[in-house]
């Protein structure tokens, strides 16, 4: 099954449904990882005031996996590949 997420709202939906297809509660799944089920409450409730670490971590251990998929954008130039970087350059 797969999770598009973009913004933390639809993490806070995946997250539930990741430990709710694994048949875990959420007492259980802080007992595995060694974190209170109120922490676990937390997390799932406002994944933004998470770390990227811990959030991350819950979905690994929950089975699923963190893919970063790169988009056309219309705010970012295109990177010169002819063009090399100096220092003082930011990226």
């Amino acid at each position: 099954m797969n999770h598009p997420v973009s913004t933390p709202a639809q993490i806070r939906a995946v997250l539930p449904a990741l430990r709710k297809h694994r048949g875990l509660t959420q007492s259980q799944l802080g007992t595995i990882i060694g974190v209170s089920q109120k922490r676990i409450a937390r997390i799932e409730a406002d994944p933004a005031r998470a770390s990227f670490d811990q959030v991350s971590k819950l979905i690994v251990l929950l089975g699923g996996d963190l893919v970063v998929t790169e988009k056309p954008s219309e705010i970012a130039p295109k990177h010169d590949a002819k063009r090399t970087s100096k220092p003082g350059d930011n990226w």
